[in-house]
């Protein structure tokens, strides 16, 4: 079982920056693919930004230019920066992990989620 505890999730004014961290319980280097998601009031989970083991990184285009997922696999952690925010991304983001993937499919795994408030 992997666990993921996110992190950094707080109120900010439009245009500021968070950096939200997701630990990782195992090293990352063995996980198939992390991502970052949200979810905002009566409205569906979507994807923020996902990063493949030696894959290209993907990104939601309403964020494209502004969030950027990075890892640390020395600490086993997997970071969202965000900068130039806006109330629309007022959401609780979410850590996700894929791992353990076959030809019968894949485990995965999520945070328990980080409110981020964005409002003057």
């Amino acid at each position: 079982q992997v666990q993921l505890v996110e992190s950094g999730g707080g109120l900010v004014q439009p245009g500021g920056s968070l950096r939200l961290s997701c630990a990782v319980s195992r090293s990352i280097s063995s996980i198939n693919l992390m991502g970052w998601y949200r979810q905002a009031p009566e409205k569906q989970r979507e994807l923020v930004a996902d990063m493949p083991s030696g894959g290209n990184r993907n990104y939601a285009d309403s964020v494209k230019g502004r969030f950027t997922i990075s890892r640390d696999n020395a600490k086993n952690t997997v970071y969202l920066q965000m900068n130039s925010l806006k109330p629309e991304d007022t959401a609780a983001y979410y850590c996700k992990a894929v791992w353990d993937c076959s030809a019968y499919g894949c485990y995965d795994s999520w945070g328990q989620g980080t409110q981020v408030t964005v409002s003057s």
